[in-house]
């Protein structure tokens, strides 16, 4: 037992603290470290750690970021610039059309593509009209988040709480897309409300060029993406059917694979596949068995106030050991309530809007504040005071919803 806690508190300190001078080391390094001494330390052997790899759940992963990757391989967003700007007019317009459209995008091919592919694009908004940086990115990273509750694909951990917890896409999509709208709008207006006063302004006068924001290639990935949301609602296997989307982009393009190799972030890959060993060390220590006998996951009648605490856990849970490995904790406590399919979707929900509470929250997070250190990037103080009203609110309204509709 004290094997596996201590391999996965040695994970935990190195994927959530700053980098250290004598070991300076990013989350992805930090978990691989954690993978490697669950092994070499006994608390898991190799056929152990190999068998808690989701491999389902990192393939889609990395098919759902490969079919993003054509549209910034394509410029589109650069082609919009412009147009948006026109079309907005103000600061305050800008932000809602980042905020809603990276939710949007954000639920099809994840929040953390979204980030990787939108970071150095409001960056460049940033320099060109002189805006105001914070406010813009930490409306990307959180509406990022907040966004991607829609669907299963929209983040990793309703992946993998579709894939552990056998979750519908279309049965999910009907219950999580107005929780994603109503999330979105809390999101916006807690925005909004912090830096009304700087959002005033109007936007610079930049014409657009003559190119139109469509090119052939453009039109091919939206299509090819929305017939793999098609495929998803109508019951096919989500992760060969983003597979198969990304082949079809793959040669309906004609590009040099090696270009789109270079936007997808592989270390999200490993940073994921990492923790799923180290995770499973901790949860053959017996210590999660022991902290849900003391504290368990439900308690109650089966009414609101019992699906709100459960939530405020999952929500909690998320943040003391980030969202994936939560998830991977908790999996056996799953099956102990009294609808584990719900106790699924309330999982995938809270551990998405868990996300926005703190930088360390999402993956998504520490993309934007890695891309835009020029900017300043995302302090961890003032990202704490928009995130945590962000995802407590928006827990709490997704959790009323998802009892109301059960």
């Amino acid at each position: 037992m004290l094997t596996g806690l201590a391999v996965f508190a040695a994970t935990y300190l190195l994927i959530a603290g700053r980098p250290l001078k004598w070991l300076p080391i990013d989350r992805p390094a930090g978990a691989l470290i954690g993978a490697v001494l669950a092994v070499a330390t006994g608390a898991s052997t190799p056929l152990e750690a190999e068998a808690a790899i989701d491999k389902s759940t990192l393939v889609l992963l990395f098919a759902v970021m490969g079919m993003g990757a054509f549209l910034a391989l394509d410029g589109i967003f650069d082609r919009a610039a412009p147009r948006l700007a026109r079309a907005t007019r103000t600061r305050a317009g800008l932000l809602a059309a980042l905020i809603w459209g990276a939710g949007a995008l954000s639920a099809i091919v994840t929040n953390d593509a979204v980030c990787v592919l939108l970071a150095p694009v409001v960056v460049g908004w940033i320099r060109r009209w002189k805006l105001p940086a914070f406010p813009f990115l930490v409306a990307l990273a959180t509406a990022s988040n907040t966004g991607s509750v829609a669907t299963l694909v929209g983040n990793p951990q309703s992946m993998l709480c579709a894939s552990l917890g056998h979750l519908s896409f279309r049965s999910y999509a009907a219950v999580m897309v107005p929780v994603a709208v109503a999330g979105l709008a809390v999101n916006h207006a807690i925005v909004w409300a912090f830096f009304r006063t700087q959002l005033h302004d109007a936007l610079p006068d930049d014409r657009p060029t003559d190119a139109p924001i469509f090119s052939r290639g453009s039109l091919i990935t939206l299509a090819v993406l929305a017939g793999t949301v098609g495929l998803y609602t109508a019951g096919a296997n989500m992760t060969f059917t983003a597979l198969g989307g990304f082949v079809v982009l793959l040669i309906a393009h004609r590009v040099e694979p090696a270009h789109i190799w270079e936007k997808i972030d592989w270390s999200i890959l490993l940073f994921f596949g990492s923790l799923f060993v180290a995770v499973d060390a901790f949860a053959r220590s017996g210590a999660p068995e022991w902290a849900f006998e003391h504290v368990p996951l439900y308690a109650g009648t089966g009414g609101l106030a019992s699906y709100l605490r459960t939530g405020l856990y999952f929500l909690v849970g998320s943040n003391v050991v980030t969202n994936v490995p939560f998830i991977l904790v908790v999996r056996a406590e799953m099956a102990h309530l009294p609808s584990p399919t719900l106790g699924w979707q309330m999982l995938a929900m809270a551990s998405t809007f868990a996300g926005n509470l703190t930088l360390l929250g999402s993956v998504a997070n520490v993309i934007v504040a890695d891309k835009s250190q020029g900017e300043g990037g995302l302090p961890f103080w003032a990202y704490f005071r928009i995130g945590f009203p962000v995802a407590v609110v928006t827990t709490l309204v997704g959790t009323m919803w998802v009892v109301l509709v059960r």
